[in-house]
Parts: C-alpha cells; structure tokens; sequence
C-alpha cells in the first residue's frame, strides 16, 4: 500500500486488490479473465495476424471474379473476355488503396484507419460519415460472408436450406464465442483454416496455369446454363464500370489491419504494414489468377454452380478429393471472413466510444482484454439482418461494399489533405495532432497525387455502386449512414452538455445545509419499517412518515402499531378514496418541495424488501422500486434505499 499527501494535507492511498473473478458459466465458455499487466502477451504478430485481419479479403476471391461476370454476361459470351483487363484494373486499384494504407498505419500507429485519417484531416462531420460507413460495412460483411459460407453448406445438403437462417445465426454466435475468448486464442484459431485456403487456392491456380501453358487445361465440361442468354445488351462504357464496380468487391476488408493496429506485437506499425503488404500480394495474385483462367476455361456465372467451382472441377480433372478440399476450404473461409469484422468493428466502436460518438461502454476492454460490448452488439445486429433476410446473398449483396469504399474516398482524401499539410511544414517544425505527429517529408506531392488519385477513383466506384444497385436494396444503407451519423451526433451533444454540467471550472463551493427534512414512505410497520425509522433518525431530526391509506380498516391498524412503535415521530396518512398508491405520495411529496427553504435537503428513506431468492420479488407488489423510479427524476430530492433481507 502507498500513501501519498495531497497539497492541502489530505492523505491518498492505493493498492492493489488481491481479489480474483470467481469461476462461473461465462468464463467456462470464453475463459479466465485477463489481467491488465497480461496485454502485451495477448498482442499478435505477422503471420497470426494476416489470418485475423485478412479472411475477409482474401475471402472475396471466391466471388469477385463471378460477380464481374454476371454482370459482363448482360452483353452476351464474347463480353466475358473483359473479364481479365477488368480485374488488371480492380488490381491496380487496390494497389493504391493498399500504399495509401500502408502509410495510414505508420501515419497513426494506434489505429482508427478512415475514420481517424478523417477525422485529423478533414473535420468532424467526414469522420462520423467515415465511422458509419466503416461499422455498417462490417455488420454487412458478418451476415454476407456468413449467409455465403451457409450457402455453400446448402448446396451440398440440400435437405438443409429450410433452416438456412437458423444455421446462419449459430454461426454468427459461435464466431462471436470465439472471439469473445481474446484476439490471440481466437487468431490461432482462425489461422489453420485461412492458411489452407491459400494454399488449396494457389494449388489451384498454380495447376491451371501450368495446364494451359501446356495446353492441358480444356473447358468446363457441361456447363451451367447463361442466364442471360436472350436478353443481350450492347458492350458498353457504363456496362464495363457497372462490371468494375461489382469486382470491387474483391476489396472489402483492405482496411481493417489499419484498424487494428493496436492488436499487433511491438513495433506495430512495421507488423501491420507487412501484413498488409503480405495481403495485398495473396488477394491480387489470386483474383488474377482466378480471372484469367475463367476465360480459358469458358466459365459461366450462374447461381447453381460458382466460378470456383467450375475452375476447381476442370483443373482437377473431377469431383475427387482436391475439388472438394478446394471447395470446402472456400465454405470456411467465407464463415471466417466475419472475424475480421468481429476484430474491426469493436476497435472502431472503441475509438468513436472514446471521442464521444458512440457509448462509452463500447470503450471498455472486457474480461478477456477485447471490447466484448461491441463483439455481442456486431453478432446481435448482423443476426438481426439475417432474419430480416432471410440468409440470403442475393438480397444482401446490394448492400455490400458502398460503405467500404465511401471509407476509401474520404481515407484517402484525408491522406492527401494530410502531404498538403506536411508540405507546407518548415524543415524540422513538427505539429501535433489528435492522432499523429506532422512533419516536413521531402516528395510528398508524388504521395499527395497518388492519394489524391485513389480517392477519385474510389468516389467514382461509390457512385457507381449507389446508382446501379439502388433500386436493388443500397438505398438501405444510403438511408442508414445518415441515421447513424445523426445519432453520433445526438450522442456527442449529450456527453458534451454532461462535461459542461459537471466541470469544475466555474464551480462554487455550495453553501452548507441549514435544515435536512426527511421522509419516510411506509406500507406498514414491521421489522423493515423500524430499520429504516432507525436510518432516518440517523440523517435528522425532522422525520415523517408518510402512508398512502386505500382500506380504513388498514389504517387504523397502522395508527395503532405506529403509536407504539412510532418513537414520537409524526406520521401522515393520505386517504385515497380510489386506491391509488404512488400518485398521491408523490402529489405530497411535490407539495413539500414547493415548500422548501433556501439550503434544506429533502431525502425519501425507501424501504425495500431483499428475498432470499430473486424470483420472490415476482410475489410482492414492488411498490418501493416504482416509486424510487419516479422520484429519481425529481430535482431537489435525494432518494434512499434501505434494504431489508427477508431470509
């Protein structure tokens, strides 16, 4: 124990608890709790944390390249062709947006992504916009990859798409378990599956590329039927961008490693950087890999059989055993795919709890040192879309990837807006920021352009997104960003009217009580009435009891047994002639406020029944709780409880 004094002579101890959580049914299911001190061992390196943060990612090499197709196919079979020259592009983009944050994570090593490049960058308003896009496309990407990955169970099981929606929901509940156990256990966890699908995804493209450069590989044999085979469109500027749009998807989740900075192993910064550079890398090289061979093999979009499982089929030659590891490690990584929001989503709920957007019980770490409040939130909300959805990837999809490439638009453009500062910085002046430090950076206008550049091209694929796939469902989430943002706004007036109530700046020091009133609201006279007489006397002289009288024969009983055991204190009966109870006790109770006098305090003594069991509370009429409700938004009034256990 350390005692220190404190200028006006006033002593300040602290120590140090030896008290130990209990073991009960939650630690069982997601482990001890964690002490503070063990944080830095809960940190994750490189190769754990390319399984935590890039699932998603990589995951969208299972669809990216169909969905470029289905909307190619629209202009018939030689419109598919675009298909490579197409993701080339969505590759050179995501080139861009990955530099951009790679130097976001060295920019703000305690993490934030978009919405603190906004914020530091762009004001206040940008950075709500960028918080809402950023949480509505996590609790998108936990119900798509989760209704994808139960889609893919389906088709294999087809007696069980009935309950493709229960099945949804215990995923999302089981990841949301798993998470709830830490970063590091649920890393490890995650890691075995996310590294066997690379590598059954580079074993396949690696085995077609080497049949087709040596003219081995062939087509797709018996084809799933074109969709669109009758409704041909002209190949045109707006199908290949409506096209692009759609491939873009194959980025979701680039910025959650600059989210989760913090997660990482000293130095941080450098182990999210590579990891994110290691993604980069797997994600291009894979959706290229996968775009260029549906054209050799004539791959057909359509919803009976996937792009994959066509290219896995023709590469292997069959439905053997490497077609179906190929494709049921394609099923687990769409599952997991949601961990990387479960890992984003509370870390951003964290940084906006602390700013003042969101509660700040978002802020708080749990037992298991994660924010457990805004894991459960993520699970709960995203549970909620499935059901509303009906677990399905079609109805959901328009939804998908707007509020992650609105993030883009306003990250990047916050990046630029940040060389603009750093160029205009004196050699060796530096300028502290909220969430950085500036200084002057020789070549940052070669860094300004190509961020620069990244935000126009992600603003035109965020409109485009919102135009095409308006009608399809994206209004929703046009819709709900600006909900969102209005309650971060709601949300921060209030703390900000709160700090201002109860600074201490322009405090008085109030002056001293000149007379303390109390009363005493009673049911009856019995054991909890006299403990609670014996309380009131304690605060004052001035006692009375006040009783709500509904049966005359009642009352007479209280007067009696008040009269012997009252002490002397005054006593006042409310005749109420219609059985009200909490009415007129509070009717009294204002008549007395209006009464008081400058500097007196007027104190409600509540007695409460305590039952042995908590269910007993169900057998009594729990009049003291309705009524210490109602008083507590009383102003002027200080409200008691005190609690007699009824063994």
């Amino acid at each position: 124990m350390n005692t220190m004094h404190t200028s006006n002579g006033a002593a300040i101890q602290r120590r140090t608890t030896e008290h130990r959580p209990r073991r009960t049914w939650l630690t069982r299911l997601i482990g001890q709790p964690l002490a503070t001190a063990e944080a830095p061992h809960e940190a994750i390196g490189k190769t754990v944390g390319l399984a935590v943060f890039s699932s998603d990612a990589l995951s969208s090499t299972a669809y990216a390249t169909q969905e470029i197709l289905v909307i190619l196919a629209l202009a018939g079979p030689l419109a598919l062709h675009y298909v490579f020259p197409i993701a080339i592009a969505i590759v050179a983009l995501l080139a861009i947006v990955a530099i951009s944050y790679e130097q976001t994570i060295h920019a703000y090593s305690n993490g934030g992504g978009a919405y603190i490049v906004a914020r530091d960058n762009l004001g206040e308003t940008p950075a709500k916009i960028a918080g809402a896009a950023l949480l509505t496309d996590y609790i998108l990407t936990v119900a798509v990859s989760i209704s994808a990955g139960v889609a893919q169970i389906t088709s294999a099981f087809p007696g069980l798409f009935q309950y493709r929606v229960e099945i949804s929901v215990a995923m999302v509940l089981l990841v949301m378990l798993v998470n709830l156990r830490g970063v590091r256990e649920s890393g490890t966890a995650f890691a075995i599956p996310t590294y066997f699908f690379i590598a059954m995804m580079y074993l396949t493209v690696g085995a077609g590329l080497l049949r087709h450069l040596t003219g081995g590989l062939g087509q797709v044999v018996d084809p799933p039927r074109l969709a669109s085979a009758h409704a041909f469109q002209a190949i045109t500027p707006f199908l290949i961008l409506h096209a692009f749009s759609s491939g873009t998807a194959a980025l979701t989740g680039v910025e959650a490693i600059s989210n989760g900075i913090t997660a990482f192993k000293e130095p941080r910064s450098r182990n999210a950087g590579i990891t994110l550079i290691w993604m980069a890398l797997i994600l291009g090289s894979l959706f290229l890999g996968i775009s260029f061979l549906a054209g050799p093999i004539a791959a057909i979009p359509s919803e009976h059989e996937t792009v994959i499982s066509q290219l896995t089929r023709t590469v292997f030659g069959g439905r053997d055993a490497p077609y179906l590891l190929a494709l049921a490690a394609t099923m687990v990584i769409l599952i997991l795919a949601a961990n990387t929001s479960y890992n984003g989503f509370p870390r951003l709920g964290a940084l906006l709890a602390i700013d003042g957007f969101l509660p700040r019980q978002f802020a708080a770490q749990g037992s298991r040192l994660v924010y457990s409040r805004g894991i459960v939130a993520l699970a709960l909300v995203a549970s909620l879309l499935i059901v509303l959805f009906q677990a399905s990837v079609t109805r959901l999809i328009p939804l998908y990837a707007i509020g992650v490439f609105l993030s883009f638009t306003l990250s990047q453009a916050g990046m630029a807006r940040r060389w603009w500062k750093i160029g205009h910085l004196k050699p060796g002046q530096a300028v502290k920021e909220r969430g950085s430090t500036l200084h002057h950076e020789a070549g940052w206008q070669v860094r300004a352009a190509a961020n620069a550049l990244g935000a126009f091209c992600t603003a035109v694929v965020t409109l485009v997104f919102a135009g095409t796939k308006f009608r399809d469902g994206a209004w929703i989430v046009l819709v709900l960003m600006p909900a969102l943002v209005i309650g971060f706004s709601a949300i921060h007036r209030h703390y900000q009217r709160l700090a201002h109530r109860l600074s201490l700046d322009s405090f008085a020091e109030p002056p001293r009580i000149a007379r303390h009133r109390v009363l005493l609201p009673i049911g009856g006279v019995h054991q909890g009435t006299m403990l609670a007489l014996r309380y009131a006397q304690a605060l004052s002289n001035d006692v009375t009891a006040v009783h709500v009288g509904t049966d005359p024969v009642e009352v007479e009983k209280i007067q009696q047994k008040w009269d012997m055991w009252g002490q002397g204190v005054r006593l006042v009966i409310l005749d109420s002639p219609y059985r009200l109870m909490i009415e007129p006790l509070l009717k009294y109770i204002e008549q007395i406020v209006a009464q008081r006098q400058p500097n007196e305090v007027i104190t409600i003594v509540v007695p409460q029944f305590v039952p042995k069991r908590g269910w007993h509370n169900l057998l009594h009429m729990q009049t003291a709780w309705f009524l210490r409700m109602m008083l507590l938004f009383r102003e002027g009034i200080v409200v008691t409880d005190v609690p007699y256990q009824v063994e």
